[in-house]
């Protein structure tokens, strides 16, 4: 007998409710055979009906089989053990704590391969064949096992939730239509079910395109971090030849004016050396010249004296001037004045390039935010800054609050102080991307400026907005206008007593924004900031304004 037999008559052989081998093998009136002890539980159970039915093809009995050992299949059932049948199914078959369990198995349960939505009982390929033949079972809905199949049991009438309350919006049974629910919207739950399943594959097809939308946007930004790589590797290395390039350029530079000089130098030597040579021939035959006349002026002959008087005495004309003039060597000097101009133009360059690589932004979709989710990730806290207040501002709410007021406030001198204006900076520099929000009521120019902005003007020069330190947004009774270096721009925009303001510093944007249930733009500057900025708030008479604490 070979393997592939073995197994198949194992099958055969094998009780439908333990799915063991068959012990003490018994065969009831309609011909399935079970192990004696396993057929006598399971009628057991059924005692109180007094009905007793086939486990495998529901066939009833009254009254209660006598059951009597099958002699000739408990032989065969030896035959086989002794032919190398295995006495058990695999342990991987056996329900463990997270599977689905056979509810027909006795003892040890199998895994459940499908459940049933009619039936609402779940079963192993050996208990399901009954499914499969049957023709009244084989119309019964089969579905993957299930744990929830009691969430289809109506907890009011015990009976199967077949329908659908679409008032309710909950699964009903036929008693319940006709019940606690009568008059409602009710559908079969096949029916509801249909309409949320094409509800639900739109929904699919949203997300799935979404994703696939979103998947094409990450390999955008895959492909753009890649040709900033690619960019940043080749600007690195050409900016590396050039500084090389720079640098040696530079020291040929040194190099010729080193060699210029020394030549120079040399030149100068020589020409002074020249001059000295002839100095000295001139100091020698001077000197012997002199002593000739010592010696002629110590003669005793008069006549002698008086022939030699005149040749010894008279000196000839020199060559060379009388004095050496001293003059200062005024090239060399000139030529360290020419190398320190050169390095103070080289290093204001440098600065200037510098600045611009340093104020220079990459954009890689660094968008302005869409939504005030977005621009909430960039939001800071501010406060007001006491040693920057106009000394009719009162300050409130942690510094985050000022109001305009007719009594002078106790504010101490300082450099820092608007004297002329109503007007207020924070203690916090801008500097990158920042949001902030500003509450107001009355009239308020939000507004952002440089440290550097006049303080003690007695004009509107000093006014937020009216000079070109300074951007600013009017807010006065629901109509805005902004003013940059004194130029007025009127802007639209539905009215808000909240104003949002982004600031990317580096990109050089800064915008205003009405804040409500949405953000509306009221207006975009586009330019580039050379100093870090403070947020400022300029008040009218019995306005105020404040700094939000946004989250």
């Amino acid at each position: 007998m070979n393997h592939n037999s073995v197994c198949l008559e194992r099958e055969a052989f094998c009780c439908s409710i333990c799915l063991d081998l068959l012990k003490d093998p018994v065969t009831i009136p309609c011909g399935h055979s079970y192990c004696m002890n396993c057929i006598q539980s399971h009628w057991n159970r059924e005692d109180e009906r007094r009905i007793h039915s086939c486990p495998q093809c529901r066939k009833t009995f009254t009254p209660r089989p006598v059951l009597v050992k099958n002699t000739m299949l408990a032989h065969l059932v030896e035959q086989l053990k002794k032919a190398g049948l295995q006495a058990a199914p695999a342990d991987h078959c056996y329900a463990g704590p997270e599977d689905v369990a056979c509810d027909v198995c006795t003892g040890r349960k199998l895994k459940a391969f499908k459940s049933c939505m009619q039936c609402l009982a779940s079963y192993c390929k050996k208990h399901l064949q009954l499914h499969y033949d049957v023709p009244r079972l084989k119309k019964h809905k089969l579905v993957e096992p299930s744990k929830n199949l009691q969430d289809n049991i109506c907890s009011h009438h015990n009976e199967v939730m077949k329908m659908f309350c679409r008032i309710d919006q909950q699964s009903v049974c036929y008693l319940c239509s006709v019940d606690g629910h009568k008059g409602h919207d009710i559908v079969s739950a096949a029916a509801e079910r249909t309409e949320r399943q094409r509800e639900l594959q739109e929904s699919l097809q949203q997300i799935l395109q979404r994703v696939q939308d979103r998947e094409g946007d990450v390999k955008l930004l895959q492909q753009q971090v890649e040709a900033i790589s690619r960019s940043a590797d080749k600007t690195v290395e050409d900016s590396e030849k050039i500084f090389t390039e720079l640098i040696r350029l530079i020291q040929k530079i040194s190099s010729d004016v080193k060699q210029q000089v020394r030549s120079q130098q040399e030149a100068e030597v020589s020409r002074v050396a020249e001059r000295q040579e002839e100095l000295e021939q001139e100091i020698t035959e001077l000197k012997r010249k002199a002593a000739e006349l010592e010696q002629l002026s110590q003669t005793e002959d008069h006549n002698h004296f008086l022939h030699n008087y005149r040749s010894l005495s008279a000196l000839s004309e020199s060559t060379h001037s009388s004095s050496i003039n001293i003059r200062p060597l005024r090239y060399f000097e000139d030529v360290t004045a020419a190398v320190s101009e050169l390095r103070d133009k080289l290093q204001d360059t440098l600065r200037q390039m510098w600045t611009n690589i340093s104020l220079s932004e990459v954009d890689v979709l660094l968008s302005e935010p869409q939504t005030r989710a977005g621009f909430l990730q960039y939001s800071c806290e501010l406060t007001l800054d006491p040693n920057t207040a106009y000394r009719h501002l009162e300050l409130s709410e942690g510094n985050r609050k000022v109001t305009l007021v007719t009594q002078q406030q106790p504010y101490s001198d300082h450099p820092d102080r608007f004297s002329k204006r109503a007007q207020v900076l924070s203690r916090e520099s801008l500097t990158g991307r920042c949001y902030w929000e500003v509450e107001w009521s009355g009239g308020v120019y939000v507004a952002v400026a440089y440290k550097s902005i006049s303080r003690a003007g007695s004009g509107i020069e000093c006014g937020f907005g009216y000079n070109d330190k300074s951007w600013a947004l009017d807010c006065h009774q629901n109509r805005y206008r902004f003013y940059h270096n004194s130029i007025d721009t009127e802007v639209s925009g539905p009215p808000s007593s909240r104003v949002g303001v982004y600031l990317d510093h580096r990109a050089g944007i800064l915008s205003f924004y009405s804040v409500s249930e949405t953000m509306t733009l009221l207006h975009r500057v586009q330019t580039t900031f050379t100093e870090p900025l403070y947020a400022g708030l300029w008040i009218s008479l019995f306005s105020s304004g404040e700094l939000c604490s946004v989250e």
